[in-house]
């Protein structure tokens, strides 16, 4: 419990409208969408970037903790306050600070939502790849936290890789800028990119400079059925080895597609012009989206009909409005909530090298039998990064604990085992704070935890998270 010679002090620093004291109003920022849940003692709202440094000199000096929130969906925890403490919304700031095309770069407050971003790019004919789920909802702050990622990476890579410049507070209190507003930057450490994926551990972003890229002309979706992960993996390969690049390869398994289906016939009871219709021999379904050129696109899709008559694959669905690619993109985008509607679970964010894919699923599988626990499997199989949503079902809660953290140590071993490791885009946070020091090499935790105390000195930043 914070003290009242504290919350005098935030009251003093800040006006009435910047700070959240009822129970009701603080309830709304102590969970995401993992379904952990801490209440804060205070929240607040700052205005400035003056008052950011003065709320982490003050919460360093009192020793209390700080938790940055962006949109709260989050999926690992990472922005729930375990101890309480104060939590920063970061809601407040959502404009875009400048835009500047002839540079390639954009420059935004922390606050913006993902989709807000691409749709004033893509009016402006640029485009900024980064596409989570949640990408309607979630802040561009959060996704620079987590790393975010999404379909897309696999042609175009995650937040990490557009993340050109961040003004930051630290730990301490300073402020800020982190690298340089260039495409090309090799004076020193890269401290942009030790501030990507860091969770909210290292520093508060306050404002980003991201790099931006042409539009692409035109965009082409297929959905594949195969009857066989081994079979969508060779697909893959041969899609790949025809030069073809595509721009997200997403798979789901035949649950996941199912529930999905179920889910969406319920809310919007049918897909528009293209519908689905899974055969009865399908074991997983591959989304394979093309973009470039009118010409580029044309001749890739002829490449995919080609590979896909070669390996005998006939169940071929082509979205190329951009209202049926909605729609498709739709069955795989609401899978998170279709499970949830199915049975609380928890994901386990895989990640594996792509070719491993059929490996880990296995495994996974033999685990399930092995110690009781339905999974559900979908996800970004172009980069190896699979959602094992692991279902509880009617299991009483002391059993689901148990079965679950064992199922979860289990899995990922094996991604370890696989050349893997234990997230690929939703970030440690809170569900695998333990196992991050558990599983992953000493040496490599123990340098982790020293970068921390420079930047952190007093550990109020998000405690409780990895690298604790």
């Amino acid at each position: 419990m914070i003290s009242d010679r504290f919350i005098q002090a935030v009251e003093r620093l800040f006006g009435p409208e910047e700070v959240i004291l009822d129970e009701e109003g603080r309830r709304g920022y102590g969970g995401d969408e993992t379904g952990l849940f801490a209440l804060p003692d205070v929240v607040v709202r700052p205005r400035s970037v003056e008052g950011v440094s003065d709320l982490v000199r003050l919460c360093r000096e009192f020793g209390v903790p700080l938790t940055v929130r962006g949109g709260g969906t989050g999926l690992s925890g990472g922005a729930v306050p375990v101890f309480g403490g104060v939590v920063l919304a970061t809601d407040r700031w959502c404009r875009v600070v400048d835009f500047v095309p002839e540079g390639g770069y954009v420059q935004v407050q922390p606050g913006i939502v993902t989709q807000t971003l691409q749709e004033f790019l893509e009016g402006e004919g640029w485009y900024y790849p980064p596409d989570p789920a949640s990408r309607g909802s979630c802040f561009v702050g959060g996704n620079i936290a987590e790393d975010s990622a999404g379909p897309h990476s696999f042609k175009y890579g995650t937040t990490r890789r557009y993340v050109r410049n961040l003004r930051v507070v630290t730990g301490a209190g300073d402020e800020l800028w982190t690298g340089s507003w260039t495409t090309k930057n090799a004076a020193g450490y890269s401290l942009t990119q030790l501030v990507v994926g860091s969770e909210g551990t290292l520093a508060i972003v306050v404002e980003a400079v991201l790099s931006i890229i042409p539009l692409p002309e035109r965009r082409v979706l297929v959905a594949v059925c195969v009857d066989s992960l081994e079979g969508g993996s060779r697909l893959m390969t041969e899609i790949l080895r025809s030069g073809v690049y595509p721009s997200a390869i997403e798979m789901m398994e035949h649950e996941a597609l199912r529930l999905a289906k179920q889910y969406l016939e319920w809310e919007e009871g049918a897909f528009g012009s293209v519908s689905l219709s899974v055969p009865v021999g399908c074991r997983a379904m591959l989304w394979i989206e093309l973009d470039g050129t009118e010409e580029a696109v044309r001749q890739s899709l002829e490449k995919v009909f080609s590979v896909c008559v070669r390996l005998g694959v006939e169940d071929v669905w082509v979205a190329e409005s951009a209202h049926d690619q909605e729609r498709l993109w739709r069955v795989r985008r609401v899978i998170g909530h279709a499970v949830k509607a199915y049975s609380p679970y928890v994901d386990a964010d895989t990640v594996v090298p792509r070719h491993r894919v059929s490996a880990l699923l296995d495994a996974v599988k033999r685990l399930e039998g092995e110690i009781g626990l339905k999974t559900v499997c979908y996800g970004h199989a172009g980069d190896g990064n699979i959602h094992v949503n692991i279902l509880r079902e009617d299991l009483p809660a002391q059993e689901w604990e148990k079965r679950l953290d064992r199922m979860l140590t289990a899995i990922f071993r094996e991604c370890l085992r696989l050349g893997g490791t234990l997230t690929g885009e939703h970030g440690v946070g809170l569900v695998h704070a333990r196992r991050f020091s558990r599983l992953l090499a000493p040496e490599f935790v123990s340098l982790v935890r020293a970068v921390k105390r420079v930047w952190d000195p007093d550990g109020i930043l998000n405690p409780g998270k990895f690298p604790d």
